[in-house]
């Protein structure tokens, strides 16, 4: 990882890219896995027992929600979990700004995902490899983000091109694993599956451990907010953030369904056959994961050409429509699957419903995610974003644990029914965004 890999860019972003692409590989290997295995597996009767804490989890659970069968608790343990991989961001900032610097921050958090991806593999300690992944990955990902920007000056423009080649690893990773992770997984057992996520991870420590001395070995400490100005800004970007949380949340609880109630769609109600001149085959349920960052390779280039060409006749839409349209992309999405349900006549849909179900939810993303990101980072002072960050991610946090409440009632629900409610959290967040477009409109430029 010495060479320059990247033209005309630090050695140490090749480090990143490669740390980062093997990172989201494990994740989402793991993740593409998590509740298949729950439902088909360790929720099972008489095999729960096993795991160390899962009894007490889904007493503690049912006292909230009442009896959970394998599917509902299967889901809300899957809410919790992935809403903690977005709560811990903060723990891991504060750490690697307080105490360990980032490169031991993040060397101290793949470590962790290291462990818990191997400890997957072991059914006693699933709740504790849970939890060592979603610490992990608290420490690992904020501060590695950041890293990326520590390798340019303030004013270099290189910068935004940096974070756009630091998301093509994201995407990579997190495209290539179902593919490897789901395969292992499915078709030579889980616990192979897990193993391999944590093969991946391991790889990724490797390559940071490697390329550490290509990297800043540390940044100042960012001036606090204290200025009058910058302290109408640090209340200007509370408020903005108020406004968009709740939007977000909605946004993430129906997007989150990819890896929980539509993994489980693809496995029991999706004809999963290819017939290609004669050739026939049957698609991976894990594989379905890939279709979203495959999508996002495929969409970004035209989607950002087109809002130029929108852009270069004054018709380019404004940031607060992007994020409507993304809500409602969303809805789109899942109006798309009610239809495969009302059509199926108690049969199977075919799997080209979920490609255009995935076609919809990636341009939605588009719209969404990325834009919010940039509209927090524009609204912060610079003495406080990071932390205004952590706080925005908390939305998706919540979003994540709504996205386990919600999948719960999928075994309690017709499809067609569950479907519509998600798709009616996309509306409810578009109605919000315009709601709270006249005094967003005033912060921005």
């Amino acid at each position: 990882m010495k060479s320059n890999v990247f033209a005309g860019h630090s050695p140490g972003l090749a480090t990143l890219f490669g740390a980062e692409m093997w990172e989201r590989f494990s994740y989402y290997g793991m993740r593409a896995l998590l509740v298949l295995y729950m439902v088909d597996y360790l929720l099972t009767p008489g095999r729960m027992d096993s795991a160390l804490g899962l009894p007490a989890l889904k007493s503690a659970l049912e006292t909230l929600s009442g009896p959970l069968g394998p599917q509902p608790l299967a889901s809300q343990i899957y809410g919790l979990y992935t809403g903690l991989v977005y709560l811990t961001p903060i723990l891991g900032g504060l750490i690697a700004d307080r105490w360990l610097g980032r490169s031991w921050t993040i060397t101290l958090g793949a470590g962790l995902m290291v462990v818990g991806h191997f400890l997957m593999a072991y059914e006693p300690f699933f709740l504790i490899a849970l939890l060592l992944i979603a610490f992990g990955c608290g420490a690992f990902k904020p501060n590695i983000s950041t890293q990326v920007g520590e390798l340019y000056a303030r004013d270099d423009p290189r910068r935004d091109r940096a974070y756009s080649i630091f998301y093509v690893g994201i995407n990579i990773g997190a495209f290539l694993a179902p593919l490897v992770c789901g395969t292992l997984g499915e078709k030579f057992g889980w616990h192979y599956g897990f193993m391999s996520a944590g093969v991946g991870m391991a790889v990724g420590l490797a390559v940071y451990l490697h390329g550490r001395p290509d990297l800043p070995r540390a940044a100042p400490r960012p001036r606090a907010v204290s200025t009058p100005v910058e302290r109408r800004q640090f209340r200007r970007a509370i408020f903005g953030i108020a406004l968009l949380f709740l939007p977000s949340a909605l946004f993430w609880a129906a997007f989150e369904q990819q890896g929980n109630t539509i993994a489980i769609w693809a496995d029991r109600f999706t004809d999963r056959s290819v017939n290609l001149f004669g050739w026939r085959a049957e698609i991976p349920v894990t594989w379905f994961q890939a279709f979203n960052p495959l999508m996002i390779f495929l969409f970004t280039p035209p989607l950002v050409a087109f809002w130029g060409w929108l852009a270069r006749r004054g018709r380019e839409p404004s940031t607060l429509r992007k994020l409507s349209l993304g809500c409602i992309g969303v809805a789109a999405s899942f109006a798309v699957l009610a239809l495969a349900a009302t059509l199926r006549d108690g049969g199977k849909a075919s799997w080209l419903w979920l490609l255009l179900y995935f076609s919809i939810i990636t341009l939605a993303e588009l719209h969404f995610s990325p834009i919010t990101l940039s509209l927090v980072s524009h609204l912060a002072p610079v003495g406080a974003r990071s932390a205004l960050m952590g706080a925005w991610f908390t939305s998706m946090f919540l979003g994540n644990l709504l996205a386990g409440w919600i999948g719960s009632f999928w075994a309690d629900v017709k499809s067609v029914q569950f479907f519509l409610m998600v798709g009616g959290l996309g509306l409810a967040g578009a109605i919000i965004v315009e709601l709270a477009g006249r005094p967003l409109r005033k912060m921005l430029p």
